[in-house]
């Protein structure tokens, strides 16, 4: 029992110390991004009403994170929903109209006494990305899925705001949607057209219908 480490001790540092390492570790940004430059993509924001404060800040990180890719602020639009519930459908209905070329769909869940939560975060989690499948439309996931209001804040506020990596994410994928339909490709374009790749005559002639 004397050879016995404490919990304390350099050796086995404490539990909280540990929960609290993790929590800031998962609350940083672990993703880099090469140069983007995301002059001429539009990109649409839904966000929710529900916890405002959060996505509030959530919505300026992914507008900052636009600009400085060179998004220019009129080809920045946001569209509200009540809740997360909402989004993929509001995000199918934007992808549809042919109007952006990438979305962000923002907003914040937060664990409570009953299985809601459970289920609207798989509901929501599903729905967008079969709305990105089905209409080939990159849709960023950047609804905050959190035990507390704690964890919100080291992710939705600061240094740490995730806005920012949803901004970069939504431009980068909309250059690799257009890398793929033979966009700007230049001799490369033929090759992806017969891979399958690009827009028939039919839908190129097809007038672009407005959502905002």
């Amino acid at each position: 029992l004397a050879l016995a480490i404490s919990a304390t001790t350099a050796f086995a540092p404490s539990p909280a110390l540990v929960r609290t390492t993790q929590a800031l570790k998962a609350a940083e940004s672990e993703v880099d991004f090469a140069e983007l430059d995301g002059e001429g993509i539009r990109v649409g924001i839904i966000r929710t009403r529900w916890n405002k404060e959060y996505v509030d800040s959530l919505v300026e990180g992914a507008k900052e994170a636009l600009l400085e890719c060179n998004v220019k602020e009129d080809d920045i639009f946001i569209k509200e929903v009540p809740g997360s519930f909402e989004l993929p459908l509001a995000a199918r209905f934007l992808a549809m109209s042919g109007t952006v070329d990438a979305i962000i769909c923002a907003g914040v869940l937060i664990k409570g006494e009953t299985l809601h939560f459970e289920y609207i975060s798989e509901a929501v989690s599903s729905g967008l990305m079969s709305a990105g499948l089905q209409t080939l439309t990159p849709i960023v996931f950047g609804v905050l899925t959190c035990l507390n209001e704690s964890q919100v804040k080291a992710r939705s506020m600061g240094q740490s705001n995730h806005g920012r990596d949803w901004g970069k994410t939504a431009v980068e994928m909309a250059l690799l949607k257009r890398e793929a339909s033979g966009l700007n490709l230049g001799k490369g374009a033929e090759k992806l057209a017969e891979m399958g790749f690009g827009k028939s005559k039919v839908e190129e002639s097809k007038e672009r219908v407005g959502f905002f």
